[in-house]
């Protein structure tokens, strides 16, 4: 094994932040200076190198990436009485927007090799009900999006994507979070572009949806005490804004070095017949939010990488139609053979912007030395 390295953590939050602490720093200044501490010139300068980033005309700042989605939902008018397709496979947050309108959750089950929504199956599911399709962009990688906003155009559906994991991802050359009319996404502290906290975003290209969240956001107000609609507090904190658009600049660098570092791994693992790596679909690339392996051994695998101190994680252990929250929608296990077998699966290994291939090769020994 390399000589150099002892223990590989899952996540390093040290290393993700520490180096813009003094940046970090005059962001705190100058906010406490200025004395204004919502909605301010933080918020809106994110918001609009962020649309930038996005290729998309508008951002519109929010307290999470949860949020995000729901308010995306409501914008649309989305609610009761309406279906909203989604995949088996993903967070949990996909369905729990869609509950929280009001709307039915009608799931579809991925392709095995990308784990991301089969769009071939997208079809079968629509009917006079459905409004929305809201695919997600899951660890890292963009979803088939020119053929789902194909499906979706053909049947007079709103697309909205779930792009909580893949800021800067593509599919056909465009990036993700721009194919939908709305889109949401999330800067929770582990994702590809973190906060220090939580916040969200939606990004479109509509005027019109941008300023219905912009209202939403802030009690149904764009005027001061004058309340247009039963709104939320749901307001990207200007802290954090101003957090994101030091660590925006370094977006495409972080990416393209989490790529990089999924290529050691796929070079070192894709020979291994116990083994199956990511997958790409034709047109997509991933950013890598995380790398995540498939093994029937993943419990025995999980507890030896413990050992020579290597941090894992398995996203997701329970697919949404089992978890207990949705129980009431008659759901039983077999209902979704393929995300039950993702479920059982996958693990996660470590892959961040500054893993280095000394630390991959540490990784892949000690798995190789498993299956051996």
């Amino acid at each position: 094994m390399s000589s150099n390295v002892t223990k590989v953590p899952f996540i390093n939050f040290h290393k993700l932040n520490n180096i813009y602490e003094d940046r970090f720093q005059s962001v705190l200044s100058g906010m406490i200076a200025r004395s204004w501490y919502i909605l301010g010139q933080n918020v809106a300068d994110f918001e609009k190198e962020y649309a930038a980033f996005n290729q998309t005309k508008f951002c519109v700042g929010l307290a999470n990436g949860l949020d995000a989605l729901i308010l995306s939902l409501k914008a649309l008018g989305i609610g009761k009485g309406d279906e909203v397709i989604v995949p088996s496979n993903t967070y949990i947050a996909s369905w729990l927007a869609i509950t929280h309108v009001g709307a039915t959750v009608v799931p579809v089950e991925p392709r095995e090799n990308t784990c991301n929504i089969n769009p071939d199956l997208i079809a079968a599911k629509i009917n006079g009900q459905t409004k929305a399709v809201m695919p997600v962009n899951l660890y890292g990688q963009a979803c088939e999006l020119t053929a789902i906003k194909k499906i979706c155009d053909d049947n007079n559906l709103f697309l909205v994507e779930d792009n909580a994991q893949a800021q800067g991802a593509t599919c056909d050359g465009s990036i993700a979070g721009s194919f939908g009319i709305i889109n949401g996404t999330s800067f929770y502290p582990g994702k590809n572009i973190g906060a220090l906290g939580d916040a969200g975003a939606i990004t479109t290209d509509d005027a019109d949806l941008a300023k219905k969240i912009q209202t939403l956001r802030n009690y149904g107000s764009q005027l001061k005490y004058y309340n247009e609609t039963i709104g939320y507090n749901s307001r990207l904190d200007e802290l954090q804004a101003g957090f994101l658009s030091i660590k925006l600049k370094d977006l495409s660098s972080a990416n393209q070095h989490r790529q990089e570092a999924a290529s050691w791994y796929k070079e070192r693992l894709q020979d291994i017949a116990e083994i199956t790596v990511p997958d790409l679909a034709e047109g997509c690339t991933s950013v890598n939010h995380i790398y995540q392996i498939r093994t029937e051994r993943r419990a025995e695998l999980q507890a030896y990488l413990t050992t020579k101190k290597i941090g894992t994680m398995i996203h997701y252990p329970v697919p949404p139609h089992l978890q207990q929250a949705y129980l009431h929608l008659g759901y039983k296990k077999g209902d979704f053979p393929i995300a039950e077998k993702i479920a059982e699966t996958t693990l996660s290994l470590p892959i961040d912007p500054f893993i280095q291939p000394e630390e991959v090769s540490y990784v892949c020994d000690a798995i190789e030395s498993f299956f051996r």
